[in-house]
C-alpha cells in the first residue's frame, strides 16, 4: 500500500471550535442584514434596475448560505465515509447529521489499485442514489452525467490520472427522478511511492441554486443594459427630432422683417432637471404671407420619441394652417380634430396668436393652456382667456377667440406649464418680474431674467418661453 495512504498517517486537526463559531455568528448576522435590505428593495418587478439589484441580493444570500454551511462542516469535523474501500483507509469528509446546515457538499475517493470507491453519504444525496447501493466507479460515473457534459468530465479525470493535474470544473448530472443538477468537482491525484497515480480524491458540490442565481443576475443585468441602451437611443431620437422641429433661429428675432412696426422676439426651450425627459413642448414665431406674425407655445403630455413625433406633426400642421390664413380659434378646432384622429391618442395644450403690426392687434385662442401675460408700464396682468379645452380631450370641442390691442413698449410673454411646479405659482412669479422688465432693452434681456428667476435645473418637466416686445 502506498505509504501516504496508510492508516498510520495522523488525522488533520479541526480548527478551534470557538473561532469557527464566531465566524458562523458573523456570517448569519450578515445574512440577516442582507436579507433585510433585500426585502426593503422589493418592488413591482417593472423596474430593470430594481430587478437587477434584487437578483444580486439573492446571489449574495446564496453565497453567504454556502459559507455558513462550509463553516458548519469545519465545526463538526469529518464523519466516517460510506462504503469504505478495503484497500483505502484515507479519511473522507462526510456530511454531519441530517439536521446539519450542510446539504450540498460531498466527497469521494477512487482507488485505482483495487478499483474500489468510497463516497460520503452526502454525495449519495447529491446524485439522488440509494445509500445502500455501491458507489459508482470512475468508469461508471459518466452514466449519471448529461450527455453534452461527459467529454468535460472525461477530460478532467484523464488530466488528473495521466498528468497528475488537479481537478476543478463543473458538469451537470441527471438524477434518477430526472432532475438535472449542476455539480462542481475539485480534486487531486493521490500518488504512490514511485510517483504513479494510485487514487483520485475529490470534493463534489451541488451548485445548482448558486448558478441559477448567477444566471438571474446575468439575465437581469443584460436586461438592464438593453433597457438603458433603448432609453439612450430613444432619448437621442427625441432630441434630434425636437432640434429639427423647433424654430431654427436662436437668440433674438425681429418680425416682420420689413417695416417700422415689428415685434422683438426671443424664445427658449428649457429642459427638465433630468435630461432623460424629452417631452413635447414647443414654441414658434413665424412671419405669415399676409404680413402678420404667428406666435405659439404648447405641449403634449408624456415624454419620448412618440410624444416628440406627435409634437412635430402638430406644429407642422399649425404652421401650414396659419400660413394659409386660418384664424386662431378655427386653427385650434382643426388641431384638436387632428390630434383626436392620430393612431396614438394624446392630450395637449396650446396658445396660438396672430399679430397685425399695422394696427398692433393681437388675435388669439387657447386650448387648456396658461394664458399670455401682458406687461405695460411696470405692471403685468393675465389676458382674459376665451373658451378652449385641452387638445384631444373631446372631438366636438369648440374654441373661442379673443382680441387685444397692444401699445408700443408692451411686452407679451407666453410659456408652457413645466416652467415651475404649479401653473398659478409660476404665473405669480412671472408677473412679479414686471418692474425688472422695464429696465430691459430687448426681449432677449427679458428672457434672460426669466431663466435666472426659474433656474436651469429645478424643473420637473421641460418648458418653453416666448417673449415678444412691441417696438416703437
Amino acid at each position: 500500500m502506498p505509504s501516504h495512504l496508510s492508516a498510520d498517517r495522523p488525522a488533520a486537526q479541526p480548527p478551534g471550535r470557538g473561532s469557527v463559531e464566531a465566524l458562523i455568528s458573523q456570517t448569519r448576522r450578515l445574512k440577516g442584514d442582507v436579507d433585510a435590505v433585500r426585502r426593503d428593495a422589493q418592488g413591482d418587478g417593472s423596474d430593470p434596475q430594481g430587478r437587477w439589484q434584487r437578483a444580486l441580493y439573492d446571489l449574495a444570500l446564496h453565497q453567504l448560505s454556502d459559507l455558513d454551511e462550509h463553516l458548519a462542516q469545519l465545526k463538526d469535523g469529518p464523519a466516517p465515509a460510506a462504503h469504505e474501500a478495503p484497500a483505502l483507509t484515507r479519511a473522507v469528509p462526510d456530511a454531519p447529521a441530517e439536521d446539519s446546515l450542510l446539504s450540498r457538499v460531498g466527497s469521494a475517493e477512487w482507488n485505482l489499485l483495487t478499483d474500489g470507491a468510497s463516497w460520503s453519504g452526502e454525495l449519495y444525496r447529491i446524485l439522488g442514489r440509494d445509500p445502500a447501493a455501491p458507489p459508482l466507479t470512475l468508469d461508471e460515473l459518466p452514466s449519471v452525467v448529461l450527455d453534452e457534459d461527459r467529454p468535460r468530465l472525461t477530460a478532467m479525470v484523464t488530466d488528473c490520472l495521466v498528468d497528475a493535474k488537479p481537478i476543478d470544473g463543473e458538469f451537470r448530472i441527471v438524477r434518477p427522478d430526472g432532475e438535472v443538477r449542476t455539480v462542481h468537482m475539485m480534486g487531486e491525484p493521490v500518488l504512490d511511492t514511485d510517483g504513479s497515480t494510485a487514487a483520485m480524491w475529490a470534493v463534489l458540490r451541488d451548485v445548482s441554486e448558486l448558478r441559477r442565481s448567477q444566471r438571474t443576475v446575468s439575465e437581469t443585468r443584460d436586461s438592464l443594459q438593453r433597457h438603458r441602451h433603448r432609453a439612450q437611443t430613444e432619448h437621442r431620437l427625441a432630441v434630434e427630432l425636437q432640434e429639427a422641429v423647433l424654430p431654427p433661429w436662436r437668440g433674438s428675432l425681429r418680425l416682420p422683417h420689413q417695416g417700422p412696426e415689428a415685434l422683438d422676439l426671443a424664445g427658449r426651450y428649457l429642459p427638465a432637471s433630468t435630461s432623460a425627459l424629452i417631452g413635447g413642448d414647443w414654441y414658434d414665431a413665424l412671419e405669415l404671407s399676409d404680413g402678420e406674425t404667428l406666435l405659439t407655445v404648447g405641449g403634449l403630455t408624456g415624454h419620448g420619441p412618440a410624444v416628440t413625433s406627435n409634437m412635430a406633426m402638430l406644429l407642422g400642421a399649425l404652421r401650414g394652417m396659419a400660413m394659409a390664413g386660418t384664424r386662431p380659434g378655427q386653427l385650434m378646432t382643426l388641431l384638436n380634430q387632428l390630434l383626436d384622429a392620430t393612431v396614438q391618442p394624446a392630450l395637449g395644450s396650446a396658445v396660438c396668436c396672430r399679430y397685425r403690426p399695422q394696427t398692433r392687434t393681437l388675435v388669439w385662442a387657447q386650448a387648456g393652456h396658461p394664458v399670455p401675460l401682458l406687461y405695460r408700464d411696470g405692471t403685468g396682468r393675465r389676458l382674459s382667456a376665451p373658451d378652449g379645452v385641452l387638445l384631444g380631450a373631446t372631438s366636438s370641442a369648440a374654441y373661442g377667440q379673443a382680441e387685444e390691442m397692444l401699445e408700443a413698449g408692451d411686452l407679451l410673454l407666453l410659456h408652457t406649464e413645466g416652467l415651475a411646479p404649479g401653473p398659478a405659482a409660476a404665473e405669480d412669479r412671472l408677473l412679479d418680474l414686471a418692474p425688472r422688465f422695464t429696465e430691459a432693452r430687448t426681449a432677449q434681456d427679458c428672457l434672460r431674467m426669466v431663466v435666472e428667476e426659474f433656474g436651469d435645473t429645478e424643473r420637473e418637466d421641460d418648458a418653453c418661453v416666448l417673449v415678444a416686445r412691441v417696438t416703437s
